[in-house]
């Protein structure tokens, strides 16, 4: 049995129990949070499976349970976007293979459009990590790739369109104002947090069904619930990493994972697609090494499900290898000293 069919009849077991869970709560998930991964272990979370109802979109779902509209298209390549249909199976990706960054501050990884907030622990408690589904910039007004911070946090902004956006809109018939006051026509919603980048923020959006899309002028547009609940926790001075990352590679125990997303418009140029590849086999030797290097065992590798992950780029963490088992421990006769000794792989 491989990796894939393996990784099918988890997520087949598993996922009963979680749609049930999900199904008895009519309320909207947000901010999800989960307990940081074991030493040595990036993969937080477990996908999960809802039905939808009659009357539901999927992206009706994506906002119930706080997936981008793209993440959740792509976990469900075969379901209507506009009519899933009264009963049909609904995957949710709700299992992330963290960024390959410090894990502190806040972390943006663009082609994946979600946001990693690593709070720091307090005394006696464990750390955590939560994440949020965002909206970035278009290919003409692309959200920047480097480090920042958060200079300082506002509440109820009022917005200063620049003269670029007020130019576009005038030329398609919709003038913007100089300044557009707080309000529900805000576009920057309730909550603002300015980076140390001229004219970038992390705010809120009156537009919440474009969450998880390429479609703001370059700020990082987050749910309104889900920027209320950043806003509470981040202080002015934060770290900010924006990196550019659609292969991500990390182990959950024994197995290795790799979640692969689409790249962006806007990054086609930088990463083309045919060295996804290139990218991904990168990736996987670097953890293979670090792994091997930390047991002393050698890892073994599923190049089908590799390949399956890179074709489907569907976001979705694939069991792509699993450390040999520890080889079994001989007791030599006492004849020759009762030695223990181990078999060779």
């Amino acid at each position: 049995m491989n990796l894939i069919t393996k990784s099918l009849a988890l997520w087949i077991r598993t996922t009963a129990l979680l749609a049930i869970t999900l199904l008895l709560s009519s309320e909207a998930t947000h901010a999800v949070t989960y307990p940081f991964p074991a030493q040595n272990d990036s993969v937080v979370g477990a996908i999960q499976s809802v039905s939808a109802r009659y009357e539901d979109t999927l992206l009706d779902i994506a906002v119930k349970y706080d997936v981008g509209q793209d993440e959740i298209v792509l976990a469900n390549p075969h379901v209507d976007r506009w009519l899933p249909g009264d009963g049909t199976p609904v995957v949710i990706p709700s299992s992330f293979v963290l960024p390959e960054t410090p894990y502190e501050g806040l972390v943006l990884n663009l082609p994946e459009m979600r946001l990693y907030y690593y709070p720091k622990a307090r005394k006696g408690e464990a750390q955590e990590v939560q994440t949020f589904p965002v909206s970035i910039g278009r290919r003409e007004w692309y959200t920047p790739e480097g480090i920042t911070k958060v200079v300082t946090k506002v509440k109820n902004p009022a917005w200063y369109p620049p003269d670029s956006i007020r130019k576009e809109h005038e030329e398609r018939g919709e003038p913007l104002p100089a300044v557009v006051p707080a309000g529900p026509d805000n576009p920057l919603g309730d909550h603002a947090l300015l980076l140390d980048i001229p004219g970038y923020l992390i705010h809120g959006t009156n537009k919440t069904f474009g969450i998880g899309l390429q479609v703001s002028h370059g700020c990082i547009r987050m749910s309104p619930k889900d920027v209320e609940l950043l806003f509470s926790q981040v202080a002015a001075g934060t770290v900010v990493r924006l990196v550019n990352q659609p292969v991500k590679v990390g182990w959950k125990g024994d197995t290795l994972y790799m979640e692969v997303h689409p790249q962006l418009d806007s990054m086609q140029e930088k990463v083309a697609d045919a060295n996804l590849s290139q990218t991904a086999n990168e990736a996987i030797a670097k953890a293979q090494k670090a792994k091997e290097s930390q047991t002393g065992r050698r890892i073994n590798l599923d190049t089908t499900a590799i390949e399956a992950a890179i074709r489907s780029s569907n976001g979705l963490p694939i069991a792509i290898g699993e450390l040999y088992p520890e080889p079994p421990e001989l007791i030599l006769p006492a004849e020759a000293g009762g030695i223990h000794a181990r078999t060779l792989p």
